[in-house]
Order: structure tokens, then sequence, then C-alpha cells
């Protein structure tokens, strides 16, 4: 009887965990599925003017995607710090609130370089043999967008600041929002309305900076007159300094980074490799590429949010709550992966219709080869379910060394020359590439969860010796 008493006790821990988990992360999953739909809705608005200047628009959105994932990655490090202040003291304000300052400081130190280089954007194109007609129309898109690179970034931090706080349904609402002011000024300044003239790929950029504004102040506006967020007065002596805060900031976030910059330049390697395969292979690989990165925000979200709670069970040194946080998290992004893994199976060329036309004759060959490939993708996000949760689950832990040397074995040396070696090696092909993709994410899982389970089990020992 007594065992059965604590089996349900167990049971009903589990249960509390993943209520609490999911709560938390749905409304980050939605905010970062609504920050893909404005993406998205960019491309296919600026598609409707032409070939040259989406190619162009591509190659700024690369250099700025870039320069934008390596500076959430630092930023993310806010994350981990605020939730475990929390878990010491459930009702901190002046750590919190140092802290969120220490953040914006960080965006201006990063982002004032960033927006200097984005305005002469036309010598790193330049730098990068592309073609003069292409930069000369990226140049003044870029220019115009530039200066919604800041606010993006704040925005960023702000999110961090009310997800640390387990309150992150006002980014989601704001973020639902920004999709149709971002359609509405993409239209509106791309092809002329309301007696505005079409500035077209210009009017892009404007569009952009207009929107991630929207999304920095929006979000600052509800922290303002929210009763919760209001008593953190979180630009309270915004003037006042905390070095040791902001080099912590730094010294968590910059591997964050990198791993980032790292894991996606695997992918931008793996696109190019393809594009040396043949226009057909490219075509495919990124629809199954885009079908995983849809699936993917879910565990993203799900890691996004372990941070927090393995961040609260950490700051109250509860080693059985980082575990229970961390193995949940882990479990429900791996399931709801399987489980897509499954559809992806199941219904591939149903799947890869949605992205092609079949009138185009080429399309044929295209969906053959994308039906294919999703194979391979139904494996490969399970194990980028896994590492993403585990990086996740590790920053909770303020981990972010290791991850980051992982990261550099598992893609650069694992993943990126398996995908060569296989693909022109013992030639595979573009199958070749998606099986060294795979390989590379099962390096990385592997990696960052024996890691999780060596540092718990260290952090236990060394958190009961001072007790």
């Amino acid at each position: 009887m007594a065992s059965s008493a604590h089996g349900t006790a167990r049971r009903g821990f589990w249960l509390d965990e993943a209520t609490k988990l999911i709560a938390l992360s749905g409304p980050i999953i939605l905010t970062n599925l609504g920050n893909i739909v404005i993406q998205t809705t960019d491309v296919v608005m600026i598609g409707w003017l032409g070939s040259s200047e989406l190619a162009a628009s591509a190659l700024s959105t690369n250099v700025r995607f870039f320069m934008f994932l390596f500076s959430v990655g630092v930023l993310a490090a806010i994350s981990p710090m605020m939730a475990q202040i929390r878990g010491v003291r459930a009702y901190a304000v002046r750590d919190i609130r140092r802290t969120v300052r220490q953040g914006l400081w960080v965006c201006i130190v990063i982002g004032l370089p960033v927006c200097m280089l984005l305005w002469r954007i036309d010598l790193v194109l330049a730098g990068l043999r592309q073609a003069p007609e292409l930069i000369e129309l990226a140049l003044p898109y870029t220019q115009a967008a530039v200066f919604g690179f800041l606010p993006a970034l704040g925005f960023m931090v702000l999110r961090n600041f009310i997800a640390a706080l387990e309150r992150p349904q006002a980014a989601m609402v704001i973020s639902i929002i920004g999709i149709l002011f971002n359609a509405l000024a993409n239209y509106v300044l791309i092809f002329g309305a309301f007696g505005l003239p079409a500035f077209g790929l210009v009017g892009a950029g404007v569009a952009t900076s207009l929107t991630e504004c929207f999304l920095f102040f929006s979000l600052l506006l509800v922290i303002f007159v929210n009763r919760r967020f209001r008593r953190y007065h979180v630009f309270g002596r915004f003037w006042r300094p905390d070095w040791e805060r902001f080099f912590e900031v730094w010294r968590l976030g910059l591997p964050i980074g990198i791993s980032l910059v790292m894991e996606v330049s695997l992918f931008s390697g793996a696109g190019f490799l393809m594009g040396w395969i043949g226009t057909t292979e490219l075509a495919a690989h990124q629809i199954a590429l885009q079908c995983a990165a849809v699936t993917f925000m879910v565990p993203l979200g799900f890691g996004q949010a372990a941070t927090v709670r393995v961040g609260l069970a950490a700051g109250r040194r509860d080693a059985a709550g980082v575990y229970l946080a961390g193995t949940t998290a882990l479990c429900l992004g791996i399931v709801f992966m399987a489980a897509m893994a499954l559809v992806l199976l199941t219904f591939p060329e149903s799947i890869v219709a949605i992205f092609l036309d079949e009138a185009v004759p080429s399309s044929a060959d295209v969906a053959s080869l994308a039906a294919t490939f999703l194979i391979f993708a139904a494996i490969f996000q399970v194990f980028d379910g896994a590492q993403v949760i585990g990086m996740g689950v590790l920053r909770g832990m303020k981990d972010t060394r290791w991850p980051m040397i992982f990261a550099a074995i598992a893609y650069a040396l694992i993943g990126l020359p398996a995908s060569i070696g296989l693909a022109f090696g013992v030639g595979y092909g573009g199958y070749g590439i998606w099986a060294g993709l795979i390989t590379g994410l099962i390096a990385a899982a592997g990696l960052l969860l024996t890691r999780f389970i060596l540092l718990q089990r260290s952090l236990a020992k060394a958190w009961a010796r001072h007790r």
C-alpha cells in the first residue's frame, strides 16, 4: 500500500511538472511560429515583385540572420540568470531589474556595430562576390530595414524577462498581432495604398523596421501597464552599470551565440552542398527542411521553457527538481517529434504537394525526391528535438561552454564531414547529405544528454554536501 502511494505521488510530480511546462511553453511556441509567419510573409510579398528583388532580399536576410542569431544567443543568457534568481527568491525585484538592464546594455553594445556593418552591406556582399545588380538592390533594402535591428533585440530581452516570470502570453498576443501589422505594412509600402506611392523593395525594408518597432514598443507598453511587470521598473536607473552582471551575460551568452551560428552553418553548408549536386536536389532539400523547421518550433519552445523551469530548480538547489524539469521537457519533445515523424512517414506525397504546382513540368521530379528526403527528415527531427531541448536544459543550469564545444564536435567535425564524405566520397548524393545531418544531430543529442545526466549528478552531490 505504501509503495502504491509512493508511485502515485511520483506520477503526480511528473504530471504537475508536465502541466507547468506545457503552460509555459505553449505561448513561447506560438510566438516562435508567429515570427516564422512574419518572415514567410516578407518572402511571399517580395516574391511578387520579381525574382531579382527576392534574390537581393535573400542575400540581405542571410547576412542579417547570422548576426541576429548570434546576438539572440548572447542575450539568451539572461533567461537562466533570472530563473535562478527567482529560484532563490521567488519575488526578487532588484536583481531581476538589474539583469534586464544589463541585457539591454548588451543589446546596445552588440546592436550598434552590427547596424553600422549592415548600413554598408554592399561591401560585405561585394567581398562575398555576389552579383553587382543584386547588391545594388540589396543595399537600400537593408538600410531601410536596419532601423528595426535594435528594437528586435530589445524585444528578445523583454520576451526573456516575461518568460522568466512564467508569463509569456503577452509576447504571444503581440506576435500574432504583429503578423497582421507586418502584412499590412508590406502591402501598403511595397505596392502603394491609402495614398502612398509604391516603394517596392525599399518599402519592404521599411515595413520590417516598423514591425520590429511595433513588437518592441507594444511589449514595452504592456510591461509598463501590467501591474505584475510594472513592479520591476525595468528602466529604473537605466544608466547605472552592474559590471559583474554585464560580464556574466557575455560569459554565459557568448558560447550560446557561437553554438547557434555553428548549428546554422551546418544547415547552410548542407544547402550549398545540395546546390552542387543539382537544382532538383536543392529544391527537394528545401521542401523537406522547411517541413522540419516548422515542427522544430515545438521542441524549441520546450527547450526555452525548460531553461526557465530548470533554472528555477537550480536556483533553489533542488537536484530532484532539475532532473524532473529536464527529463519532462525531453520526454515531451521527443514524443512530439516522434509523432511528427510518423506523420511525415505516412503522408509524404500529400505534404510535398503543398509546396509544388503540378502544372509545372519539373515538379514531378522534385516531388518524388522531396518525398524520399522526408523519410530522412522524419529520423532527423527526433534527434534535432532532443538536442535543442538538451541545450535548453543545460542553459538552465548555466552550462553553456560545454554545449559550445559539443556543437563544434557534432557539427563541424562530424556532421559536415560526414555529409561531404557520404555525398561525394561514397557517392550517395543528396541522401548522403541528409545522412550526414542525422549523424551530426545524433552526436549532438548524445553529448548534450550525457552532459545533463553527469552534471545533474555532480550538482546533486555538491548541493547535498553544503546542506
